[in-house]
């Protein structure tokens, strides 16, 4: 397993480093590797790059039920363009039968850390398991949460995979350039059932 030291020294040789370089040089380390994704604004843009790499790589996609239409067809569109190798996951129970038992609940109540539970970590988990990666590409960035603040573009999630952001140190200026220049769409209209603000954090990184 890799070391703190050794992913400290990564994270300073890499800080200037191009996304695509980031992820050869992770590929380098181990290539049983996965990306996740919940096509939220801007995720085009690190399953673009990943896969211009890795053509075939898991993308791991945990659909908690609740997004909203424009996400769903943002999620065809980028999916078939890329051609990418989804794998989807979904919770065990469906948002309408949740809806009647539970509905959603707000960060304060006591039932929220039971719904993040059954609606994002638990097919998370169930994902991570079958695919037992080594390591695991995501678009956290600097500046979104005080948790993704402090982790750097390499950082070991709580199960010892080596968790890769290639894109960890630019802004949405920079993002909006990428989609541009790779002429990737992109979707604002997102949400997420189990925060309330965006820079809390979601319950699978921190």
């Amino acid at each position: 397993m890799i070391t703190q030291d050794q992913i400290n020294e990564l994270n300073t040789l890499l800080k200037e480093a191009k996304p695509v370089e980031i992820i050869q040089k992770a590929f380098e380390l181990n290539n049983k590797a996965v990306v996740t994704t919940n096509f939220r604004p801007y995720e085009a843009t690190i399953l673009h790059a990943v896969n211009s790499v890795e053509s075939n790589i898991p993308v791991v996609w945990c659909d908690t039920g609740y997004n909203t239409p424009q996400t769903y067809k943002h999620a065809e569109q980028v999916i078939k363009d890329l051609d990418l190798n989804v794998f989807l996951y979904v919770p065990k129970q469906t948002s309408s039968h949740r809806d009647v038992v539970m509905g959603i609940p707000s960060v304060d109540a006591p039932e929220h850390a039971l719904f993040t539970e059954q609606v994002k970590l638990e097919p998370f988990k169930r994902a991570m398991e079958e695919h037992k990666p080594k390591v695991w590409f995501t678009n956290l960035r600097q500046g979104q949460t005080a948790f993704r603040d402090s982790i750097g573009i390499f950082s070991l999630s709580k199960d010892g995979v080596l968790k890769v952001s290639p894109f960890y140190y630019w802004s949405d200026e920079d993002l909006d350039a990428y989609l541009e220049e790779n002429n990737l769409p992109n979707e604002f209209k997102y949400f997420d059932p189990t925060k309330a603000l965006e820079n809390r954090e979601c319950g699978l990184h921190a």
